[in-house]
């Protein structure tokens, strides 16, 4: 059965910190806007990520096994962002976002990547994701 996971979008402003000395995002700034991404990805489907990505009393977490971005464009200090998130795929231990990053003023494609998160369990062993996860995120409406 094909499922159709929600697609959302993250307003991102550059700061000054997100810069390299150049005033052009720094790399390791992308993933931090994934992972604000996940986040809001999580609350959209009414899941607190504080909940889910460590969850001792149900006895899971999501913790990112994988990640990867594309730099296509320079960004700079100051500029927005629309940081559109989906869910591209949810597989029986784990579920892969989607990210596209793009420049509001002209709407340009300027970075693009994904991450793979993994429900655990106590043991650091992989799990079958909690259903309350799953039907969360398969019962979320579109943004």
């Amino acid at each position: 059965m094909q499922h159709s996971f929600p697609e959302i979008n993250v307003l991102i402003t550059v700061r000054f910190g997100d810069t390299d000395p150049y005033g052009v995002v720094y790399f390791a700034s992308y993933f931090r806007y994934c992972h604000q991404g996940i986040e809001e990805f999580l609350n959209h489907c009414g899941l607190p990520p504080h909940e889910v990505f460590k969850n001792q009393a149900e006895g899971f977490g999501l913790p990112v096994v994988s990640a990867a971005c594309d730099f296509l464009k320079p960004v700079w200090y100051g500029e927005k962002l629309r940081l559109e998130v989906s869910l591209s795929r949810m597989g029986e231990k784990s579920l892969t976002f989607t990210f596209n990053f793009y420049r509001i003023a002209d709407s340009d494609l300027v970075a693009r990547g994904h991450a793979t998160i993994v429900a655990i369990g106590p043991q650091w062993q992989s799990i079958s994701i909690p259903g309350r996860i799953r039907k969360a995120v398969e019962g979320a409406p579109e943004q």
